[in-house]
C-alpha cells in the first residue's frame, strides 16, 4: 500500500504529465499553423510520449492500491516567436519536470517507499534523454538561426521522429 503523502504527490505528477502532454499538443497546433510539419510531428510525438508517461504513473497508483484523482490542466501558450523560442520553453519545462521527478524521488526515499523509488528511477533516466534530445534541437536551432534554408533541414530531420507507441516507455 502506497503512503497518502506519496498517493498525492504521485497524483500531483500525474497531473503535470497530462499538462506537458497538453503543451506539446499545443507546440505541435503552433507548428502546424506555420506549415513546419516536421517540427509538428515531432512535437506531437512528445505528446503522444507524456501521455504514456501519465499511464505508467496511474497504473503505479492502481498498482499500488493507490487512489488516482484527476485534476484541472490548466490551457497552455498557443503561439511562439519562433522554432528556436519554441524549443527553448521546452527545455524549460522539461528542466521543471526534471525537478518536479527529483523531488518526488527524494520523498520516495524518504517515506522508505521503495517500491516508488524502483518505479521513478525510470523517469530520472528518461528526463536526461529529454533535456538532452532538446538541448541538441536547439543547437542545430542556434547554428541555422534564421536560414530558411537551415530550418527546413530540421524540419525535414524531426519529421524522421518515430511516433511513440502507447505504453511503449
Amino acid at each position: 500500500m502506497i503512503s497518502k503523502k506519496m498517493n498525492e504527490a504521485l497524483n500531483d505528477q500525474l497531473n503535470a504529465e497530462f499538462a506537458s502532454a497538453y503543451l506539446y499538443l499545443s507546440m505541435a497546433a503552433h507548428c502546424d499553423h506555420i506549415d513546419l510539419g516536421g517540427f509538428a510531428h515531432w512535437m506531437y510525438s512528445q505528446y503522444q510520449e507524456e501521455l504514456a508517461h501519465a499511464d505508467k504513473i496511474y497504473a503505479h497508483l492502481n498498482d499500488r492500491d493507490g487512489k488516482v484523482i484527476l485534476k484541472p490542466v490548466s490551457g497552455p501558450p498557443t503561439q511562439w516567436d519562433s522554432p528556436l523560442s519554441l524549443f527553448e520553453d521546452a527545455l524549460n519545462h522539461e528542466k521543471g519536470v526534471t525537478s518536479q521527478i527529483n523531488e518526488l524521488t527524494s520523498l520516495a526515499i524518504n517515506e522508505a517507499d521503495h517500491a516508488s523509488n524502483v518505479f521513478l528511477q525510470w523517469f530520472v533516466n528518461e528526463q536526461v534523454e529529454e533535456e538532452k534530445t532538446v538541448r541538441d534541437i536547439i543547437h542545430d536551432l542556434k547554428l541555422v538561426q534564421d536560414s530558411p534554408d537551415g530550418i527546413f533541414m530540421i524540419d525535414r530531420e524531426l519529421a524522421q521522429r518515430s511516433a511513440a507507441a502507447p505504453n511503449s516507455d
